[in-house]
């Protein structure tokens, strides 16, 4: 039978048995008549179904949707989206899309080019292990509460805040500000921590670069400074430019500068001037000022109190008697 149009007063049922001979089976008719629990304009099906273009192997799936023929409908092709649920001109439940319920969950596979979510209040996630294979961007802010185990690269653009275990294991790539609320536990290197007093000798312990089963520990230098430095080569000029971000930051008072001629001696070769912005070097032979440089420099200990300076020695018990600000530091084996 081929028709144009046809309207159906209540329900359609499509099986392939006869109605209500198999167990389970609803018998939509004798429902409607004698229960009336038929919703009207329902539609049942025991097979399957394909909307759009016939491209679906039989026994594939049980409700399938792609675009129409354009050759047989290019009305339908031209259609914008596949599969559309909306709530247009209804208020919204938390339950407009389900997938899955307690009693029969079920899985969900996504293969697609790109996703995207514009959800208005918050979205709730509760599953026991999430993996995130490749690089996981976030831009705004960011709650977590519980364990977290990361194993890839991680691009972090805005704020975060952490409450409860953080173990990483890999890159951890941070443009923003971090706040942690609980133990942030890295397995890279074993440091025994006594309370009360440094660690003997402040290292790091990394493996070789190109060796197998090599490691390398090397030293921190230490001094009654927070020191930073710049190093490098000077050829065809005798100024040497400074950071821009060292403005503000450091203390151009305590600049010192060491210079090392190359090519061939020249003990004449001194500092001649010092600002915030370059050093300028000068020689005897100016026009070919040959030289390495290293520069050191002390870093304010708090850049919003010019005036704090650091207690070499002081009276005291424990880190906790400090008599500056403790806040401008982070004590190894204390805290």
């Amino acid at each position: 039978m081929e028709v144009n149009q046809l309207h159906v007063g209540t329900s359609i049922q499509v099986t392939a048995g006869s109605l209500g001979a198999a167990p389970g089976l609803p018998n939509l008719a004798h429902q409607s008549a004698t229960q009336g629990s038929t919703v009207p304009g329902t539609i049942w099906a025991d097979g399957g179904l394909h909307i759009g273009s016939p491209i679906f192997v039989p026994g594939e799936t049980v409700v399938g949707f792609t675009r129409a023929p354009l050759v047989t409908n290019p009305k339908a092709a031209a259609n914008l989206s596949i599969f559309k649920v909306t709530s247009r001109g209804f208020v919204p439940t938390p339950i407009d899309v389900v997938v899955g319920d307690p009693s029969g969950p079920v899985g969900v596979a996504v293969n697609s080019t790109q996703v995207n979510m514009l959800i208005a209040t918050t979205m709730n996630i509760v599953c026991p292990a999430t993996t995130h294979v490749g690089v996981f961007k976030v831009v705004g802010l960011e709650s977590e509460i519980g364990a977290k185990i990361a194993k890839t690269v991680r691009s972090l653009i805005g704020k975060e805040s952490k409450i409860g275990a953080f173990v990483s294991s890999g890159a951890k790539a941070q443009n923003g500000v971090l706040k942690n609320n609980g133990i942030v536990a890295n397995p890279v290197s074993k440091t025994p921590v006594v309370v009360g007093r440094a660690t003997g000798n402040k290292s790091f312990d990394i493996p070789h670069a190109v060796k197998e089963n090599k490691r390398i520990r090397h030293i921190c230098a230490e001094g009654p400074e927070a020191g930073i430095y710049i190093r490098g080569k000077l050829e065809g000029s005798n100024v040497i430019e400074l950071p821009e971000y060292w403005q503000g930051l450091v203390d151009y008072d305590t600049i010192t500068v060491s210079l090392t001629p190359f090519g061939k001696p020249d003990k004449s070769l001194y500092v001649k001037n010092i600002t915030e912005d370059k050093v300028i070097v000068s020689s005897d032979h100016l026009t070919q000022v040959k030289c390495f440089y290293e520069i050191w420099v002390a870093r304010h200990i708090n850049p919003n109190n010019l005036d704090e300076k650091l207690h070499v020695v002081y009276n005291g018990d424990s880190p906790a008697d400090y008599p500056g600000n403790n806040e401008d530091y982070i004590i190894g084996g204390y805290q």
